[in-house]
Order: structure tokens, then sequence, then C-alpha cells
């Protein structure tokens, strides 16, 4: 199997987020490609995979596969050991169902609280519109735990396609400090504190881009996920270790952590690991 995915912006693009968590938390490799939104070279990407106009894109052994639904299918299809969906068919369709839902509905939240993983807005007013799609999400995450078949942190007690699909809700959550029940934002805080959201959050931080439009006049505060550890570049080694923990190339980039300096082969891998050094493996065994 070879599979292809062309991505947007990590920091902003909610539906790229989707798409790479379909591959990243059932552990299928896969080839990315990442464009910039709302520029000419973010439509001359999608070029190779025609018909889609928009990312996230796939292409499996080949042939084209869009719309993170789809993408979803597919790959259940192809990998039925990753148990991508529940395996009791109550909550499968209930899976089924909500990510459905989510993926066609809550406008008002999508419109007014665009995703933005650089900001917290603490003070941040939702519409009443917003509020009545947060209501509906927590009941839909209620109605999940109803029929869950395991106990667990996750919507149906084990990761499934519908955390995939609400990643970027809890997301919005987080951003725009929206009121939700306990329940309800335990939830969020394991989306929060999953090493795959925040290696893509990590990344996302790393490529430090702020898309104009994205941001809110409004007083920022902390990311509410866990806190960072306190890692800072540095220009020169020697480092503990002499070939990149994600490439193995030569160290040519450095950041020290707990008096410890560490190499990588360029400034992207080690500012990732700078963004959130806990959600990475990079020291040395």
């Amino acid at each position: 199997m070879t599979y292809e995915l062309v991505l947007g912006d990590r920091t902003y693009s909610s539906w790229s987020l989707r798409g790479w968590l379909l591959f990243a938390h059932f552990d299928i490799p896969v080839t990315t490609q990442m464009v910039r939104m709302y520029t000419p070279e973010f439509q001359q990407a999608l070029t190779g995979f025609a018909p889609a106009k928009l990312v996230p894109a796939a292409r499996i052994n080949g042939a084209t596969v869009y719309e993170t639904l789809a993408i979803a299918e597919t790959l259940n299809e192809l990998h039925p050991k990753a148990a991508m969906w529940p395996t009791e068919p109550a909550a499968r369709g209930m899976a089924r169902s909500i990510a459905a839902e989510t993926h066609a509905g809550f406008s008002a939240l999508r419109t007014d609280c665009v995703m933005n993983l650089r900001r917290h807005y603490p003070d941040f007013s939702p519409s009443d519109a917003v509020q009545a799609d947060v209501a509906r999400i927590e009941v839909l995450w209620q109605a999940a735990r109803s029929v869950a078949p395991i106990e667990g942190p996750w919507l149906f007690g084990e990761y499934s396609v519908a955390d995939v699909f609400f990643a970027p809700v809890a997301t919005r959550i987080a951003t725009y400090n929206l009121a939700i029940e306990p329940k309800a934002r335990a939830y969020v805080d394991q989306h929060l504190s999953d090493p795959h959201f925040r290696r893509w959050r990590a990344m996302g931080l790393a490529e430090n881009y702020i898309q104009p439009g994205y941001d809110l006049d409004l007083p920022t505060g902390d990311w509410p996920g866990p806190r960072r550890l306190a890692a800072r570049i540095v220009d020169h080694g020697p480092s503990v270790n002499e070939l990149c923990p994600y490439s193995t190339k030569p160290a040519t980039h450095f950041m020290e952590l707990d008096g410890i300096v560490y190499g990588f082969c360029n400034a992207f891998c080690r500012d990732k690991t700078v963004a959130d050094a806990a959600a990475w493996e990079f020291r040395p065994h």
C-alpha cells in the first residue's frame, strides 16, 4: 500500500488535522505534502489529487480519495485490524452517526470560532448560535458514552474515527474558552493531552506562520493544554547525540533542556521539539 496526503496549515486547517490523525493515530504510514492555504500553490498542489478542491486529499495506491469521511472509510476497509470504528454494532452505528453530523454541521462554531492552535482567548463571548452548537455537541458526546462498550477516556472507550472528527471541536472549545460541563471538559483535555495532537500542534508552532484574519483583537492567555517543558534554542553543540533523532542525519541545530544539549538535522526538527518537548521521543536511549 502507498499513501500520499496533501494538507493545509497545521495551525488553522481543522480538516487537515482530521486527515492527518486518521493516519497517525492508527499507525498507517503516509507521505505528506504541506501547502499554505489561500495561495496559488494551494490549488496547484491539488492538481495531482483531482477532482479534490480542498484539503485533505489522499492518493491511496494511486487513486484519489478526498473528504475525511471517505478517507476514513477507505482506510477502515484496507486496515480492518486497526479497529478504526467501535467493533460493537450499536456503538459503531452511533460513532458513524455523530461523525457524520459533525462533518456537516455546527456552522456557527466553525464560522465564529475558527481553529487557531496558537491562541487562547479567556474572555471570548460566544453568540447564542455558538452556545447552541456546543450544547448539541455535549448531547452527542453523552449519547456516545451511553453505548460505549468499554470504559475509557475516549467517546467509545478506545480511540475511534469519531474522536478524530471531534478533535478540532475540542481545540475550538479550548481556544475560545467555551463553557462545557465537567465530563465534556475532561474529554477536551484528553484531546489536548493526546501525543499525536500535541505533535501536530508543535509542528504548526515550529512553522511560525500567522494566517491573516485568524487572530482576534482580544486578550490572550496560556494554551490550556499540558504545560510545555522549558526547552530553548541554543547556537551550538556539542550535543549528547550526533544524529538527529527523527532523520538520523548529522546534528547541525541544537536545543537545551534541563542543562542537556540535544542536536537535530534542521531548524524544523529542533523547533517542533522546543515547542512541546514532552510530545516527542528525542532523547538517546
